[in-house]
């Protein structure tokens, strides 16, 4: 992006990007973990409630929604009393590859505080394996700094104002930004999309992303505090600070690639209005999660989860 990024444009095209609209579905503290839940095996109302220590009537509701969104479906496995074990269908399936680069996120920078499985094994070629970024036209791994991102608002999915949000109020103290779920929220993702398309100062961020400035002025300092961050002075005008991306606000950007193309496939059937181009193929970019070890595409079942000392 250039020196000064044109702050109208980049507004438009953020809030009618599939990004933003698939996070107003499913960017809370609770989605995410539910779903990668549900690709470690778990099924059970119960087990997803012991394991991820979520109140039971909001672990109902999360249920409930990705039901209507046809991500997970109930089978009934005993009668009396009724009980339901949820699986995920095949749209739900299909946002595999963005989950695994939550894992692969937490185990480089976060503290691991759920019950996350340290290995994972692709079956295709039986080697562990680290998930990567490639490009789909070439092949090859593909970092942040080997796009060239292109803007163009969709006008069909124009931005919102009354669409309902589950924003959590997060402040520098209540230690919630440590959580791996809230670093895969809504807000959170939205600044670090911005950040990357050249929005420096707390008034560019305010601007395109049309969030609140007493949301930002909390949501800034706990990124700040988590390590997503970091601010300095503006060399220009030491009033004003400078929000950048550190290696582990950089490193959600697989992660975002990759549910933007699963929100424009399986949600929307509409193209992102970020257009990322790989510069080395000059091939638009589509994103893919890849073995480390064999270079394939992964899928949900073709890879096992395994705990330290596992064979």
């Amino acid at each position: 992006m250039s020196e000064a990024p044109d702050l109208d444009l980049i507004r438009d095209a953020l809030s009618t990007s599939t990004l933003s609209h698939a996070l107003k579905l499913i960017g809370d503290r609770w989605t995410m973990q539910i779903l990668m839940g549900a690709f470690m095996g778990v099924k059970r109302f119960d087990d997803f409630q012991s394991w991820l220590a979520i109140p039971r009537r909001t672990l109902s509701s999360r249920l409930k929604s990705l039901m209507h969104m046809d991500l997970m479906r109930p089978r009934l496995y005993q009668e009396r009393p009724e009980r339901y074990a949820y699986h995920l269908t095949r749209k739900g399936m299909a946002v595999y590859e963005a989950t695994l680069m939550t894992w692969d996120w937490e185990q480089r920078f976060g503290e691991n505080r759920i019950a996350l499985p340290t290995r994972l094994v692709h079956k295709t070629c039986g080697h562990g394996f680290i998930p990567q970024l490639s490009c789909e036209a070439c092949g090859e791994t593909v970092t942040l700094r080997d796009l060239e991102l292109r803007l163009k608002p969709n006008p069909h999915l124009p931005h919102d104002p009354d669409a309902p949000m589950r924003t959590p109020k997060v402040t520098v103290t209540d230690g919630a930004m440590d959580h791996l779920a809230l670093r895969m929220d809504r807000w959170t993702l939205m600044i670090v999309s911005a950040l990357v398309l050249g929005c420096r100062h707390f008034d560019q961020l305010s601007h395109v992303l049309r969030i609140s400035p007493p949301l930002l002025s909390r949501r800034l300092p706990a990124m700040v505090e988590a390590g997503l961050l970091s601010v300095e002075p503006d060399r220009d005008d030491r009033r004003r600070r400078v929000y950048l991306l550190t290696p582990a606000g950089r490193a959600l950007f697989p992660y975002i690639a990759l549910l933007s193309v699963w929100a424009s496939e399986h949600l929307f059937n509409e193209p992102s209005s970020i257009r990322p181009r790989h510069k080395a193929c000059g091939k638009a970019f589509v994103p893919r999660a890849t073995c480390g070890h064999c270079h394939e595409r992964l899928n949900a079942w073709d890879v096992r989860f395994e705990t330290e000392g596992a064979a």
